[in-house]
């Protein structure tokens, strides 16, 4: 039997927050729940993809290390990392920097409206921007529309996504959310196949002792 091709699109500021009220986030082994995850739905894992918002070294050089020298641990163990600085930007550097962003991506005619229509929109700009969430919408349409996945899988509990995963199952996509009890969105859990993440299931997902960071 030919198993379905996933990947995994990991809220890293969703996860972090909800999953250490069990656990110091980083003794988590995203990989070892990727695997987890597929093996119970018969999916085939494709890729680890981990979003992130990356603190500014000058606001706090001993955070920022301990970032990169978490983020470098989960790119040896194959981990794909996706970061974005935290910033502020006016209207109008905001748009510049999105539209070029924009072009740089070679969409199809097909991709590029959706796509900008969810990018270029900076009505809440007034925030610091991390485009974490707006970017990995973009790339589950994206990678779907492209057809280099048979099933998008999210781990976040957070609502906002509704909009992107209806587009990716759409096109024809299949559509899995994954979270912790905490923080889970009934709307997630009402319009998509989903998988509770409990905490004896995350139990077997420690990372190896000797391998365990302490870079929070």
């Amino acid at each position: 039997m030919i198993l379905k091709k996933a990947v995994l699109f990991v809220d890293a500021n969703n996860w972090y927050h909800n999953v250490k009220k069990w656990f110091k986030p980083s003794d988590l082994d995203i990989t070892k729940v990727a695997k987890m995850i597929c093996f119970d739905n018969g999916l085939e894992l494709s890729e680890v993809r981990w979003y992130t918002s990356m603190p500014s070294i000058q606001d706090d050089e001993l955070v920022y290390k301990r970032q990169r020298a978490f983020l470098g641990s989960l790119e040896r163990r194959g981990v794909r990392v996706i970061t974005r600085k935290l910033q502020r930007l006016s209207n109008d550097e905001l748009r510049t920097k999105r539209k070029e962003l924009l072009d740089s991506w070679d969409l199809c005619n097909k991709c590029r409206p959706i796509v900008s229509e969810s990018f270029m929109d900076i009505s809440d700009h007034h925030q610091k921007e991390k485009g974490i969430d707006v970017w990995i919408a973009i790339d589950m349409v994206k990678e779907s529309l492209q057809g280099n996945i048979d099933c998008c899988v999210l781990i976040s509990g957070d609502a906002d996504f509704v909009p992107a995963l209806n587009l990716v199952k759409d096109v024809g996509k299949e559509v899995l959310v994954s979270a912790v009890p905490s923080g889970f969105s009934n709307e997630l859990r009402q319009k998509f196949r989903f998988l509770v993440l409990g905490r004896k299931k995350l139990s077997a997902c420690l990372r190896d002792y000797s391998e365990v960071s302490h870079n929070g």
